[in-house]
């Protein structure tokens, strides 16, 4: 394993121990699935990307993903949006919570600038904002103004494209407006989720921000990985993401190896069983609605049963289960006995390729110190 030199990383009055942030991920990081991972190792377990302007117009999907499960250490809650104004209400409403809407008040607001679906960078928000110095500085700091004694963080990605990075501007932007941290996936844009995520630029970050804690994102498959990360970028803590997807036991792997201890590695599968079981009565219980509860879950069963030699029939079967029952018939038919494959473990999960293009507002690259105001999409995105 990599050499791991001490360190702590604080974001605003949180110590997070181990270093580790699970990364908001559309339709995966809801409440039950935050809750799973928190049960299995430390560290910091952000909500799904939720858009300022559904927060502001009363949106009932927003708000009712704005919730926090009870289990919820620290309620942390990503937001994005390309107005000031928005998004400072946005973040006065999530600190001040609303007890009608069963919110509690938040502990954490990550603002995303790194998102890449045409939706969200079409109204100037997620990865184009950062095009943008002087919009981006003025909604940082309208987000960290509102939010007051809660700390407010930013997700960005490199760039648009290789030849139009933004993330070094970016990140002296947000710190000197006042973000207690500053996450990047050393990604593209235009990249996606393709190839392989470039630590290099996470240094180079780093060293242009070496009073502001810097997380790094990107390819961490396993605790050695982050580990490595670590040791190759000198990032205060990493931000995980796909490599969690149905292996919430990585975050008990992460708790690990930052203590300098080995890694237990993917446990039999009748260890998963158990969190399969687990994660799906949260859901349920957590939604009071079975089969869209179920039907959202079915991308979860197939993760967790991902690399374990189940058999083709029951890796359809995983796809196609409508009812609890039949979760649950499944699970009984495993094998408990079972272990993962080795050359499964470091195999992709959720997205894996580029962006088919990138969807800006016209002229947006064109002056990246004007002063602009551009119209967010009707409707709200979240989760994107």
């Amino acid at each position: 394993m990599a050499e791991l030199t001490a360190r702590t990383l604080r974001i605003g009055p949180f110590v997070i121990d181990p270093p580790v942030v699970l990364a908001p991920m559309a339709g995966v990081t809801d409440a039950p699935f935050r809750v799973v991972c928190a049960a299995h190792g430390g560290g910091l377990f952000v909500s799904e990307m939720l858009t300022a302007r559904g927060l502001v117009e009363g949106g009932e999907r927003s708000w009712e993903m704005a919730r926090h499960h009870p289990a919820e250490r620290i309620r942390s809650l990503q937001l994005y949006g390309s107005d000031p104004a928005t998004v400072a209400e946005a973040a006065r409403r999530l600190v001040a919570g609303d007890d009608a809407r069963g919110v509690a008040p938040v502990d954490h607001i990550d603002l995303n600038f790194g998102c890449p679906v045409p939706k969200v960078m079409r109204g100037g928000g997620g990865a184009a904002l950062p095009v943008k110095r002087r919009l981006l500085a003025e909604v940082v700091r309208a987000a960290v103004d509102a939010a007051g004694a809660v700390p407010v963080t930013v997700k960005l990605r490199m760039g648009l494209d290789d030849e139009r990075l933004t993330y070094l501007d970016a990140g002296r932007i947000a710190a000197g407006e006042g973000a207690a941290a500053v996450a990047l996936h050393a990604r593209t844009a235009l990249q996606g989720y393709a190839g392989k995520a470039r630590w290099e630029a996470i240094a180079t970050l780093k060293a242009a921000l070496p009073d502001t804690p810097v997380l790094g994102n990107g390819d961490v498959w396993s605790a050695e990985d982050a580990l490595a990360m670590v040791a190759a970028t000198g990032c205060d803590g990493v931000v995980v993401g796909r490599g969690c997807l149905g292996r919430p036991w990585l975050f008990a792997d992460l708790a690990r190896v930052f203590a300098g201890e080995a890694p237990a590695g993917p446990p039999r599968l009748g260890a998963i069983v158990a969190t399969v079981r687990r994660h799906l009565a949260l859901a349920v219980d957590w939604s009071d609605h079975e089969p869209s509860t179920v039907r959202r879950f079915r991308k979860h069963l197939r993760w967790y049963l991902q690399g374990y030699p189940i058999g083709a029939a029951l890796h359809r079967r995983a796809g196609l289960v409508s009812s609890v029952a039949e979760i649950s018939e499944l699970l009984d038919d495993l094998d408990p006995a079972l272990e993962v494959v080795p050359s499964a473990v470091r195999a992709p999960r959720g997205r894996s390729g580029p962006m088919a293009r990138l969807v800006l507002p016209e002229g947006w690259w064109d002056d990246r110190d004007a002063a602009v105001r551009v119209a967010e999409p009707v409707g709200a995105v979240d989760g994107g």
